[in-house]
């Protein structure tokens, strides 16, 4: 593995966590009646992953399934993190 592949790698995961890290405080606003503890976390974590998610949402908008909406960009984003994460510690 060469240099560059695994700082690459290590940003790619560093930027995967705080992925994860939107998805759990997303689910915790959903689901909690006063979720007040996490609104300053959410809004960091949304200034550091929003550029990425946002010109993806321009092409992929959310779908709506029943009661609840899906983000397709998210997903896609989170996707190709991940698949570009195992490119960059292969090199």
């Amino acid at each position: 593995m060469s240099f560059i592949g695994g700082l690459l790698g290590l940003v790619l995961t560093l930027f995967l966590l705080l992925l994860i890290a939107r998805l759990i405080l997303d689910w915790i606003v959903t689901l909690s009646d006063n979720p007040q503890g996490v609104r300053k976390p959410r809004e960091i974590i949304y200034k550091l992953t929003e550029p990425v998610i946002a010109p993806v949402r321009k092409f992929l908008h959310p779908i709506r399934l029943g009661g609840i909406q899906v983000d397709l960009a998210f997903t896609v984003v989170f996707i190709v993190v991940l698949i570009l994460r195992a490119v960059a510690f292969s090199l």
